[in-house]
């Protein structure tokens, strides 16, 4: 989805979520792709993998151990 179809559907400004995005992309969340004038944004997946075990090493009241078989398989999907 491009900025502007991303801010239409979450009623944001178009300017405001391409700063959002670009926060996104830094942090390596999301990536883009140029087609033609617009600017395509996709989830990065390694990213969100990478930022969702890192959120569970430290889950479930200091037993990362519950969150384990959550880990594994982050770890392991491609």
């Amino acid at each position: 989805m491009s900025a502007g179809d991303i801010g239409q559907t979450l009623n944001v400004l178009q300017n405001t979520m391409s700063n959002n995005l670009a926060i996104l992309a830094r942090a390596g969340l999301i990536r883009s792709e140029r087609e033609g004038r617009s600017i395509r944004y996709f989830a990065d997946m390694e990213g969100m993998r990478g930022l969702l075990a890192f959120l569970m090493e430290d889950c479930c009241g200091g037993r990362p151990e519950m969150c384990q078989p959550v880990i594994n398989e982050l770890a392991c999907a491609c």
